[in-house]
């Protein structure tokens, strides 16, 4: 079975099935259940985490909770582990599940909502009980910025900074300040909720570069930003107004803290390019951080291809959305961008590793021939890109990539396959 569902259809030539299958290899080594039961073992009385174990008789109740796109699918598998002695849980996550102990609930995604705020309530209502025999698992993925909303006052300002941020094209960075700052539980809020109890904080990351701290606006990492830094964004992009808190800078909120990266874009890169390898492509990773434009990140690609080559990038690539009005999604929006540039024979793909490019699809797969069914279905490749409507051309092109929600997140892939 693919990853991909519409692998058959998108296979049309070599140099597109040899794409797909290195995407589906990049998916395959972030599946988070696959993860976490390679990770995290309980034997005995002894939960052991990556390279950190703990031994539960010390502790009187373990207690798990979750937000982001991967909570689900980690958490099931959490609660499968550690069995009856798991006491309590809560996941925010994208669907809801029913488990024996964790109540995974639906959580919106990516504008926080009340019903956000009334879940994280309960949430908070769930760790202003622990103390400090008390072990609480948190598991941290992209996503949780919007799904951990606390208190009511984050999400009307949630909203706007969303959509302001969109139209001035701010970083994952520049974003997940303000967030924090606006915020009870982000910036290391939720570690001084949880204190004095021992955390271990499992993190999925899905910012570009590995930077754990801002999977979710760090809830269980110390922040080094401060309402100053908040504000200095706010004004330089214009953002509008805003209510800005201090996040928690006392050492002692995290004494108790272990923060453990469980996957990343650099597993999915790096299982792609193997894969590339071994159908015979010399493969390169050229970086795993960027936030450039479209633009730039086609000719940065394009610089370092070679014959038989393929070359992979992560990250999130910046736009600035000056118009509303179309369909698409960042990686549609990259990977039409793309199809203008590319040489004979390259295949360009686009993938959203959780699924979802603002929509159903996770991207796009385009080649050499993409412009040319555009034009002959009636569409102008250049009109849509302005419009910021790429989702009917590549529908129309047969071009759209489509997994379903993967439960994973760790920013998006891009790939150039040279023949």
């Amino acid at each position: 079975m693919h990853r991909i569902q519409n692998y058959t259809a998108l296979a049309r030539t070599p140099a597109r099935r040899d794409a797909l299958d290195i995407i589906e290899a990049g998916l395959a080594a972030i599946d988070t259940a696959t993860i976490v039961r390679s990770t995290i073992t309980y034997r005995g009385s002894i939960l052991t985490v990556g390279a950190h174990s703990w031994d539960l008789r010390t502790f009187r109740r373990v207690h798990a909770i979750g937000f982001g796109k991967a909570s689900c699918a980690a958490a099931a598998e959490l609660e499968r582990i550690l069995g009856d002695r798991l006491n309590h849980g809560i996941a925010l996550g994208t669907e809801h599940r029913v488990c024996q102990t964790i109540d995974i609930c639906e959580a919106s995604h990516p504008l926080p909502s009340e019903r956000n705020v009334e879940l994280t309530e309960r949430l908070v209502r769930q760790c202003e009980g622990v103390s400090s025999d008390d072990l609480v698992i948190v598991i941290v993925s992209g996503g949780g910025s919007a799904m951990l909303a606390w208190p009511m006052s984050e999400y009307a300002q949630g909203v706007r900074l969303y959509e302001a941020a969109n139209r001035a094209g701010l970083t994952i960075e520049e974003l997940n300040t303000v967030r924090k700052h606006i915020s009870g539980l982000k910036g290391g809020g939720l570690a001084k909720l949880l204190y004095p109890a021992t955390v271990i904080g499992i993190v999925f990351s899905d910012i570009p570069g590995d930077a754990p701290a801002l999977v979710a606006s760090g809830p269980t990492y110390p922040d080094h930003t401060t309402v100053a830094d908040a504000q200095a964004i706010i004004d330089r992009h214009r953002l509008g107004s805003f209510d800005l808190r201090e996040t928690p800078k006392e050492p002692r909120y995290f004494e108790h803290v272990t923060n453990i990266v469980l996957a990343s874009n650099t597993v999915s890169l790096d299982a792609m390019a193997a894969h590339a390898r071994t159908l015979g492509y010399t493969a390169q990773v050229i970086g795993n951080d960027f936030t450039g434009s479209a633009q730039e990140l086609i000719h940065m690609m394009r610089q370092r291809s070679e014959p038989h080559s393929v070359v992979l990038v992560g990250g999130e690539a910046r736009l600035v959305i000056a118009s509303g009005g179309g369909i698409g999604g960042r990686n549609q929006h990259v990977a039409l961008t793309a199809a203008t540039m590319l040489a004979d024979g390259q295949a360009f793909a686009a993938i959203a590793s959780d699924g979802r490019d603002n929509g159903d699809t996770a991207g796009a797969l385009v080649d050499d021939s993409t412009l040319e069914r555009a034009t002959s279905c009636g569409f102008s490749p250049d009109t849509m890109l302005q419009q910021f409507n790429e989702q009917p051309l590549l529908a129309g092109t047969g071009d759209l990539v489509f997994t379903g929600p993967t439960g994973s997140n760790v920013s998006d892939l891009y790939i150039l396959l040279v023949p």
